[in-house]
């Protein structure tokens, strides 16, 4: 597979090794894949156990989880290939893995204003 410094500048690949994963919330970390203007597309690994607080969603947002189960509020579970798009203003419930789960994400740039306490 051809590295990222030497793809064509009108692409961007990263392949699965590359890249920095960082703490995010307890249990949970980010790996930022590309930024554009206030659009983020990233992946998030949620350790076993570990959930996202409630929060509300500026822009629509795109989820698709790659690897284990996710659970969003407490009736909808998806598994691998799974689809989720919260519109703009839509308010999430907790979201949690019991299993563990790697998903991928494109929407608004998160950060602490979106989590209702």
């Amino acid at each position: 597979m051809e590295r990222v410094a030497d793809a064509d500048t009108s692409h961007l690949t990263i392949a699965r090794e590359e890249g920095l994963w960082q703490p995010f919330l307890d249990g949970v970390a980010i790996k930022v894949l590309h930024e554009q203007g206030d659009m983020l597309s990233y992946l998030l690994r949620l350790q076993p156990g570990a959930s996202l607080p409630p929060h509300r969603h500026p822009r629509d947002e795109e989820c698709i989880v790659l690897e284990g189960r996710l659970r969003l509020g407490t009736t909808l579970e998806l598994g691998p290939g799974g689809y989720h798009l919260a519109h703009g203003g839509a308010l999430h419930a907790t979201i949690s893995t019991d299993t563990g789960a790697t998903i991928f994400l494109r929407g608004a740039i998160p950060d602490a204003s979106q989590v209702l306490e």
